[in-house]
């Protein structure tokens, strides 16, 4: 009878931590950035968050650095299942709701306080519902930044020294598009390779928001850095939809508000930091040519609206045209 109870007691136990055990769900979330990025500051933000609200019911795992692969590899390996959660740029995930495009068309978007009115409203919203059709759940729209424009050829002040100028870019059609507008030969490529290529002279330039090109120590390997913020350029906090949806509803509202907590967080350390990392990268020796020196209306003159016809026509739509009057309307509003 005393060996009976203490086996009773044994299985009791052994179910007790079995049913502790499966409380805990466990979500891959991969990027692509180094530790020393804004997007593992927010990340880590946002699984800390999560972690505590949940009351340890979701334990988020961060894999930055590209461990996982590309953004595209992640993309798809998230789509599939086999990876929960990734966070990239919004161009990427364009490839599939192609109106999403509309945030690489440069010089649409001018500061800091039209990005948050806009992308954690109800457009923003809009954009990240697009997925849906494409087996994601948006979170949330996290910050890459103003892109600016480095190279080891020839400081860039004007359009006339952007010619010929072999230029990295994510695969972006919109950035793709205009960059060859403007001139130089575009040469897609992730920014796993970006370092080494930049290094042997494969390409000779990239546009990068300052902070990755701090985080990455692209510097390190360009001689010029020009402030051009040509392009504002988001990022998008996608899960796979499947897994979302199999979550019970009060955990998919503490990660639907921990991607917006985490995307805070990471903002406030862009913008609290920029200069730091600017000073920083002149330290070293790169040249750095300052928004007050760049002639911006060379670079709108050739584009004119050339891009936005392109979006208009080839991937935005009516919607898309609803979602730039908006985007018009928030600017006016925001100088």
């Amino acid at each position: 009878m005393k060996k009976m109870l203490l086996l009773a007691a044994s299985v009791c136990v052994m179910s007790v931590g079995a049913a502790g055990a499966a409380e805990t769900i466990r979500l891959r979330f991969g990027f692509e950035t180094p530790q020393t990025d804004s997007q593992y500051v927010g990340a880590d933000h946002m699984k800390k968050w999560v972690a505590e609200k949940s009351g340890g019911r979701i334990d988020i795992q961060l894999f930055p650095a590209s461990q996982l692969g590309s953004g595209p590899d992640m993309l798809t390996q998230m789509r599939g299942g086999t990876l929960d959660m990734y966070m990239g740029g919004s161009g990427f995930f364009a490839t599939l709701a192609q109106r999403m495009n509309i945030m690489d068309i440069p010089f649409l978007i001018t500061n800091t306080r039209q990005v948050d009115t806009l992308l954690e409203g109800e457009l923003g919203r809009s954009m990240l519902d697009d997925l849906d059709a494409h087996d994601m759940k948006g979170l949330a729209f996290w910050e890459n930044g103003f892109r600016c424009l480095s190279n080891f050829r020839n400081p860039i002040r004007n359009v006339k020294d952007v010619a010929g100028l072999k230029l990295r870019l994510p695969g972006m059609p919109m950035h793709i598009e205009a960059w060859k507008i403007l001139g130089t030969n575009p040469v897609p490529m992730p920014l796993s390779e970006l370092y080494t290529a930049l290094e042997t002279k494969t390409v000779e330039g990239q546009d990068h928001p300052l902070n990755v090109t701090y985080s990455a120590k692209l510097y390190e390997v360009q001689k010029y850095i020009s402030v051009s913020n040509h392009a504002y350029s988001p990022l998008v906090l996608a899960m796979n939809q499947k897994k979302f949806n199999a979550l019970p509803a009060d955990l998919q509202k503490i990660l639907l508000d921990g991607a917006l907590e985490g995307a805070r967080a990471q903002k406030k350390f862009i913008r609290e930091n920029i200069d730091k990392m600017l000073k920083e990268m002149a330290g070293y020796g790169t040249e750095i040519i300052p928004a007050s020196e760049m002639d911006m209306k060379s670079f709108k003159d050739v584009l004119g609206d050339k891009v936005i016809k392109i979006y208009l026509e080839k991937h935005g739509g009516e919607v898309g045209a609803q979602w730039l009057n908006k985007i018009n309307e928030v600017v006016k509003a925001n100088p």
